[in-house]
């Protein structure tokens, strides 16, 4: 079958090293996101998919807008059969998505309907699910709204990062990306439409939305630093300068207010709004990335120093 690949991070590359490796499927060019700024120079880089493409000598397709007239005429001419779709990062409209015969088949990271979405993974741990996985299903004009070929599942661990979940569900979903394409090629697969119940959605996750407030639950500052690790990145202030924090460890120990630093030599502790966490990795600003304790031997923070914003009122520690 005549493919052509839509993908863009690196969660992307499995399921693009499955269809290379594939005996039964041709990678006739691949769709990925435009050249963007990256890491701390922001140097002007190709994204993971296109570079994998390259290496492969596989065309690869970059347009800023991918529901023009003149790239839906482009990806015509690859006559392409099916479109498998693994994070490519921008929505397609009915006349992209009319050119496979076979459709458009999108690789979601999540059982849907739940975490329909941009960011499933980071969802999923944020508010305590057991269990993630991925999707293979039909894509159409809604969002993650199409009916589903397959799904396979994946146990959140209680210290799994999005980083570490994301990585398992990209090489586990690849298989169930290829064995759909296998189906469906030979008509063994069909798709079969979402219940209308339990849907849930997982908006993009913006730097903003991964500052800790300390005055919620020690298990809710945990899951919250957790989900946004490494991208993109949990952090607070100390004395209005910004701290990037690793993820977080809950322990029993009271007697801290929400924020309040206690630094011994081996650990440093944080309150929150019930009991303590114990700081992990931490990173001031234009510094790497240090352990608490020898960041707390280099800061000092003074007696009563308080990590985030002050607000009144304090849970009591059960």
């Amino acid at each position: 079958m005549r493919v052509v690949f839509a993908g863009t991070p690196a969660a992307a590359l499995p399921s693009l090293t499955a269809l290379l490796d594939s005996p039964r499927h041709q990678v006739v060019a691949v769709l990925t996101r435009p050249d963007a700024p990256t890491g701390r120079g922001r140097r002007v880089a190709a994204s993971p998919v296109a570079e994998l493409a390259v290496r492969h000598d596989i065309p690869v397709l970059r347009p800023t807008g991918p529901n023009t007239p003149d790239f839906v005429r482009s990806l015509s001419a690859f006559e392409p059969d099916c479109c498998p779709v693994v994070a490519y990062g921008s929505l397609l409209h009915p006349p992209v998505l009319a050119v496979p015969r076979h459709g458009w088949v999108n690789l979601h990271f999540s059982v849907l309907p739940a975490w329909r979405g941009a960011a499933p993974v980071q969802a999923g741990i944020r508010h305590g699910d057991d269990v993630g996985g991925a999707s293979a299903f039909r894509l159409e004009q809604g969002l993650d709204t199409g009916p589903v070929y397959g799904v396979m599942t994946e146990s959140i661990g209680p210290r799994d990062t999005a980083g570490a979940l994301l990585e398992r569900l990209s090489r586990a979903g690849a298989r169930l990306l290829l064995a759909t394409l296998d189906g469906i090629e030979d008509g063994t697969i069909r798709a079969v439409a979402q219940p209308e119940d339990g849907v849930s959605v997982a908006s993009k996750v913006t730097v903003a939305d991964a500052e800790v407030d300390w005055w919620v639950s020690a298990a809710a500052v945990d899951r919250l630093v957790r989900s946004v690790t490494p991208e993109p990145g949990a952090w607070t202030t100390l004395y209005g300068e910004r701290l990037g924090l690793g993820p977080v460890l809950p322990v029993p120990h009271d007697g801290l207010a929400p924020g309040e630093l206690r630094a011994d030599k081996r650990r440093v502790l944080v309150g929150t709004g019930t009991c303590a966490v114990e700081l992990g990795e931490v990173r001031a600003a234009g510094k790497r990335s240090m352990s608490a304790a020898d960041w707390a031997r280099g800061t000092r923070p003074g007696p009563g120093a308080r990590l985030g914003t002050d607000r009144a009122g304090k849970a009591d520690c059960p």
